[in-house]
């Protein structure tokens, strides 16, 4: 049985009870450190306006943490006509909790700053990549169509940056900006390269210790010539929303530094994907859950941020490992069984009441999140 087969799609779907699958640990295993990358790299920014060394880890968490959780996300995703349930699973599981998340943001910034502008237009701080999994999905179908889908995506993720009036008006500049990653992993899976190359099975070590030079490799770039990425505002060109007029001014080969980028960041989630575990770890079932913590971790590092407690931070060689471990801790908390069954009324909605077919909502044994973990209720 392949990798694809032990673990269906985010959007499958039938009307009958399916026969039990078997997990594939590492999909689970990948999808929680992805988000454990995102929390460290949220709770690392502030510390970046103080410290060369945090500056340069936060350049190189950002070169692959979201495009390597896009694969992740496309992988489990499928082309084909979406059947009913599917098409509710887009409202319940994306647009009703981005709604409500939009709320309790406006809520928070209302008490916490006195002032708050409702934008549903707008997502707030992490959000965006609820609708770019709508998006996602909703044009994957017609890249499918074509005959050279990777192309396309490509071809799309890079000529975005040249259109100046598509911004981040419903994260619509860098979700785009990201198309190609979620298309690359949804075509891993279409056309069973991982099962094929015995991408899960087969590991040897010299594919673990090049995949280990290449991520120091970086590591040791994002240090060495710190100052030039400071110089072209690299951190910004990881965000893959700004247009290049914004970045790089009119210059036309302006697309060209976000190949290079999409590139590296390929390279460096294989790398990334290389060194993690295949077999069964003890936090390997938190992957199941990573929209609780995608969801909720940003409320936790909100007064962090804000009340300026992470600046001036020294030494950084004590409090920039201290930042990473407590993310780290704060992404375990998040994933938690307290947690979930205290939010789950929040990330995990079920509003029969908006459909004719209350049975679009109900829930069932399985169910998948946005980002494709299918788990048991």
């Amino acid at each position: 049985m392949s990798s694809a087969e032990q673990h269906p799609p985010a959007t499958a779907s039938t009307g009958t009870a399916a026969r039990p699958r078997r997990r594939v640990p590492f999909w689970d295993t990948a999808r929680f450190a992805c988000i454990v990358l995102v929390v460290i790299g949220h709770g690392t920014q502030r510390l970046i306006y103080d410290s060369d060394v945090s500056y340069a880890f936060y350049l190189w968490v950002y070169a692959f943490h979201m495009p390597a959780f896009a694969i992740i996300s496309g992988y489990f995703s499928k082309a084909g006509s979406p059947t009913k349930r599917q098409m509710a699973r887009v409202i319940t599981d994306i647009l009703v909790p981005y709604v409500i998340f939009e709320g309790l943001w406006t809520l928070t910034k209302w008490l916490v700053e006195g002032k708050a502008d409702p934008n549903l237009t707008q997502p707030s701080w992490t959000l965006w990549f609820l609708l770019a999994l709508g998006i996602f999905r909703l044009v994957l179908p017609y890249l499918a169509l074509l005959r050279w889908p990777l192309a396309w995506a490509l071809a799309i993720s890079i000529g975005v940056g040249y259109v100046t009036n598509v911004d981040s008006t419903f994260s619509l500049s860098r979700t785009l900006g990201l198309m190609f990653f979620f298309t690359l992993g949804w075509w891993l899976r279409e056309r069973d390269v991982v099962r094929r190359l015995h991408l899960i099975e087969y590991r040897p070590w010299w594919v673990r210790a090049g995949a280990a030079a290449v991520l120091v490799a970086w590591g040791a770039a994002c240090w060495l010539w710190l100052d030039v990425w400071e110089a072209i505002d690299l951190r910004h060109w990881l965000f893959y929303d700004d247009s290049y007029a914004d970045l790089a001014g009119d210059q036309w080969w302006a697309g060209a530094i976000r190949l290079g980028l999409i590139l590296l960041a390929v390279v460096l989630s294989a790398c990334f994907f290389a060194l993690l575990p295949r077999r069964q770890q003890r936090w390997t079932t938190l992957g199941q859950y990573t929209m609780y913590v995608y969801l909720l971790h940003s409320f936790v590092l909100y007064p962090f941020r804000e009340s300026g407690v992470l600046r001036g931070l020294n030494p950084t060689w004590i409090w920039l490992p201290l930042i990473i471990a407590l993310s780290v801790g704060i992404a375990f908390a998040l994933s938690s069984k307290p947690v979930r069954s205290l939010f789950r009324p929040l990330v995990e909605p079920r509003p029969r009441w908006m459909f004719r077919d209350s049975e679009l909502s109900s829930g069932s044994d399985h169910r998948s999140d946005p980002t494709g973990s299918r788990r048991s209720r």
